[in-house]
């Protein structure tokens, strides 16, 4: 798989590129913003893009969604819990940052146990994590997990938003993620990647 990383927007966002070897074929996951230097990193490693995957509907991780969209043509993929936010700045939390963005509709809604397949290697199954929002989501490929914002290295996403829920996320985490083998890598919203073994092991929200 071919897999790059770009930190991305003022609160400092893993956008990730994903793409198969074999067919050039890829997904863009949460382009939160500077749409120019993701459609670069596009260009630069000659990947056609299908998808537009969101984990969750807030804005730092759909605000390029429209911008990628209209010069990709990707289709977008949001858990059906978080499609709303999409269309709606109270939602995706934009007029918190003092704007009011908006992104075009989904054209597939996921839901638990969906595949989302990329040319004819990448399969990446949808974990529904609600929790940090109620749609959110992350995406289990052969031997990585995009966890959005619902693990990070060390911490945990936010609860306190709109729709948030502390239980619902610490039990999603421990029921859906911490059962699922030790060595895979974890490729998180925001900040280092890590392992689920290291955050089963020792990350503090955990006993």
């Amino acid at each position: 798989m071919f897999l790059k990383t770009l930190v991305v927007g003022s609160i400092s966002t893993n956008c990730y590129l994903v793409g198969c070897p074999e067919t050039h074929e890829g997904a863009v996951i949460d382009p939160g913003a500077e749409e120019e230097r993701i459609l670069a990193a596009v260009r630069a490693a000659g990947l056609t893009i299908r998808f537009i995957i969101n984990t969750h509907g807030h804005i730092d991780h759909i605000g390029a969604n429209g911008a990628v969209k209209d010069a990709t043509g990707a289709a977008i993929l949001i858990h059906k819990d978080d499609a709303a936010c999409l269309a709606e700045p109270e939602r995706n939390l934009s007029t918190l940052m003092g704007a009011r963005v908006s992104s075009p509709a989904a054209d597939r809604l996921l839901q638990e146990g969906d595949t989302i397949s990329i040319g004819r290697t990448i399969n990446l199954k949808v974990i529904h994590t609600p929790g940090h929002t109620p749609g959110g989501i992350c995406l289990k490929g052969e031997d990585l997990v995009f966890t959005g914002d619902t693990l990070f290295a060390g911490s945990i996403g936010r609860t306190d938003f709109p729709g948030g829920s502390f239980s619902q996320l610490i039990n999603a985490v421990k029921e859906k993620l911490f059962t699922l083998d030790d060595g895979l890598k974890i490729y998180p919203g925001h900040g280092p990647a890590s392992t689920i073994g290291a955050e089963r092991a020792g990350n503090p929200f955990f006993d």
